[in-house]
């Protein structure tokens, strides 16, 4: 096991004289560095899968738990649908409705999935499960072979849904910082006394 103050990049060269850790070799590193980023798919590795390879992939690894074609099995969730959703009342977030970038499925399938055996997947399977789970919510061909520049090249429906900055007061949102209350605070519940607890006040 590594220590972290031997692995991490910027340990003194103090912590050597400590006797434990040791720099990470480069396949551990690769072992690690996994991520994909979603803009613009850098990280994704080279390799490449069709849609009808995922047909047959997605049948024996993730149908299970997503349904036959996506569309959800109880507590797992679905897939497909839900496009233009997301303003209604009853919003429904698949990958087509509300994911903004393609390749941070390809990057979450690599990382999560299949749920009982996370990362059991090669790269080519992945891309093979990716292209099936887009074409099936026509965002690609049937027809499709897909690799990283075709997977970065894919543009979500929900590319533009996603405002840029945290909105939050505590993250200083230049929106409101100052008298943004524009009603006083009124109590509009109190949660009932247990009788058996304690009376405080004597």
């Amino acid at each position: 096991m590594l220590a972290v103050a031997g692995s991490c990049p910027g340990a003194s060269a103090g912590d050597a004289l400590l006797g434990y850790g040791r720099t990470p070799t480069a396949a551990e590193i690769a072992g690690w560095d996994i991520d994909a980023r979603g803009q613009d798919g850098k990280g994704l590795p080279p390799g490449h899968g069709t849609v009808k390879q995922g047909e047959a992939l997605f049948a024996e690894k993730c149908a299970a738990c997503h349904g036959d074609f996506g569309e959800g099995d109880g507590r797992f969730p679905e897939l497909i649908g839900g496009r233009g959703s997301l303003a209604s009342n009853h919003p429904l977030r698949t990958v087509a409705s509300y994911w903004p970038y393609a390749p941070t499925l390809f990057d979450y399938i690599r990382r999560a999935m299949p749920y009982n055996a996370p990362q059991s997947l090669n790269s080519d399977e992945t891309y093979a499960l990716v292209a099936y789970i887009l074409a099936i919510n026509d965002l690609l061909p049937s027809s499709t072979t897909l690799d990283a520049a075709g997977l970065a090249a894919v543009r979500m429906p929900n590319r533009d849904g996603f405002r840029a900055g945290d909105p939050r007061p505590d993250v200083h949102n230049e929106a409101c910082m100052h008298d943004c209350r524009q009603k006083p605070v009124a109590v509009q519940s109190v949660a009932p006394k247990p009788a058996d607890a304690p009376d405080r006040g004597r």
